[in-house]
């Protein structure tokens, strides 16, 4: 006669998952019976993550990989038993180009965000001038900041290398990753390991020379950063679907408008319906702007709503290979803002990831739209592939005409961490606990916006209300 525990997930998407997945488990193992319910108010799981066959080709709508580094996903790739299909990038596609003054550049090998870990390389590089490699290696000599309070990306690196590696490499770098405005970021909530590395080591270059590298975002490594599913992400979503299937509450097209908290313990959902749910626990797995919507009536969402979301759009283009006269030898190459141009980057998909696509066809994804530089996604689809095909007639001369476009918008889909991010959640976290004992928050506006780092935080969540002395509102 197990003790049950009725959990609610707002939020259909991989945190949302992967955390019915974990609550369901752990809940068992530490000997109680658990009631999961997800709630998506869309009519589709796994968020922003949605795989499209089409016509031989796998193309990626959402995300298109993640960190290998990351193990979170991966290890639930093998729990779901699916780890099989896990691919690496192409081995021969190490390459990464940048453009500047109109023309691509081979990133040199061993930059991390702009930082050299093999000098000689970025020396012999075109993609910063001498006055400006002069500055970067002040680094060397520049007395290193003893204060752990936050700062903004941007202020760092241009603080220790300068303005120019700042502009040219490490912006474009971060476009990708959350398309965002470096001087907004906080340091401590995208890369906190350089504060370490300069913290300990006097110098950025020489504690990523000497020391232990803290991330893997540059070129020339010999294990593959990047991992996917051969048949596209959305695999993992139908795995967890599947796996979820007959013993958790899954429920499509259904929003939770209200969080009411009960005098004798628990809580009462009620839904956009008008109907009503009774839960022990919560996690809410939302953007936090919807997250800040439920909570507010609770608690101080002052740090919610201080995070911001960029939109963004990308347009994939596929082509007979007998159409292309480029020659594609890398993964792709991105794109400074100072360039004008309308996409940030372009994925060299079917080089990058040799499962995308037939050896006769060639494969590639732009995306359009950053933090400032949003106007572009004004235009409709017609329009944006119009810029698209525009800029790489421009840069790679391809003027073929593709077999078919994809466009996916993808509308307030990535979070802006402000400086003061963690502090502000932390204490964010701290009030739920006193004044709503049981609701947990979790998903990429918190701790990480990787796949990876979603589905960590889903698992850590799972394990801390497992091993909680939450009151039950029912016993079997």
């Amino acid at each position: 006669m197990a003790e049950q525990r009725k959990v609610v997930i707002i939020g259909g998407g991989l945190t949302g998952l992967s955390a019915a997945f974990y609550t369901r488990n752990l809940l068992r193992d530490a000997g109680f019976e658990p009631v999961v319910t997800v709630l998506e108010k869309g009519n589709a799981w796994g968020g922003k993550i949605e795989t499209l066959h089409k016509d031989g080709f796998v193309i990626e709508k959402g995300p298109d990989s993640f960190l290998a580094r990351k193990t979170a996903m991966v290890d639930l790739a093998k729990e779901l038993e699916i780890d099989h299909d896990l691919v690496t990038t192409n081995p021969e596609a190490k390459k990464t180009y940048l453009l500047h003054k109109g023309k691509l550049h081979a990133m040199p090998p061993g930059l991390v965000l702009g930082i050299p870990t093999q000098i000689r390389p970025f020396l012999a590089s075109k993609l910063v001038s001498p006055a400006g490699k002069l500055r970067a290696l002040m680094d060397y000599v520049m007395p290193p900041r003893r204060s752990e309070e936050d700062e903004s990306l941007g202020d760092f690196i241009e603080r220790r290398l300068g303005h120019e590696v700042l502009e040219n490499v490490t912006e474009p770098l971060l476009a990708g990753i959350y398309a965002g405005d470096t001087r907004h970021l906080s340091l401590k909530s995208t890369f906190p390991q350089f504060g370490t590395v300069e913290r300990e080591h006097g110098s950025l270059i020489r504690g990523m020379t000497t020391g232990r590298k803290p991330v893997e975002t540059h070129t020339g490594t010999k294990k593959s950063m990047f991992l996917t599913f051969r048949q596209g992400l959305q695999s993992l979503v139908h795995a967890l679907v599947n796996e979820l299937a007959g013993t958790v509450d899954l429920r499509a097209n259904t929003g939770a408008a209200s969080i009411a908290k009960l005098p004798e313990g628990g809580y009462t959902l009620t839904l956009e319906d008008g109907s009503t749910l009774a839960a022990d626990s919560i996690i809410v797995t939302t953007p936090t702007f919807a997250a800040s919507r439920l909570l507010s009536p609770h608690v101080d969402t002052a740090a919610l709503d201080a995070i911001h979301y960029v939109s963004v759009a990308n347009v994939v283009l596929a082509f007979d290979k007998k159409e292309i006269k480029t020659t594609f030898d890398g993964s792709g190459f991105l794109v400074p803002r100072k360039e004008g141009r309308n996409i940030t980057a372009c994925t060299w998909t079917s080089t990058k990831w040799l499962h995308t696509s037939a050896d006769d066809k060639v494969l590639m994804r732009c995306y359009v739209g950053r933090a400032g530089e949003q106007e572009a996604l004004k235009q409709d689809d017609a329009g944006l592939v119009e810029l698209v095909r525009k800029d790489i007639l421009d840069l790679m001369g391809i003027d073929a005409q593709p077999l078919f476009t994809e466009v996916t918008r993808l509308n307030q889909s990535m979070p802006q961490y402000p400086v003061g991010h963690l502090r502000q959640i932390e204490e964010l976290r701290r009030q739920l606990a006193e004044q709503l004992p049981g609701v947990y928050i979790a998903g990429a506006g918190y701790d990480g916006v990787g796949l990876p780092d979603c589905i960590r935080q889903a698992k850590a969540i799972s394990a801390e209300l497992a091993s909680a002395k939450v009151p039950a509102l029912s016993v079997v």
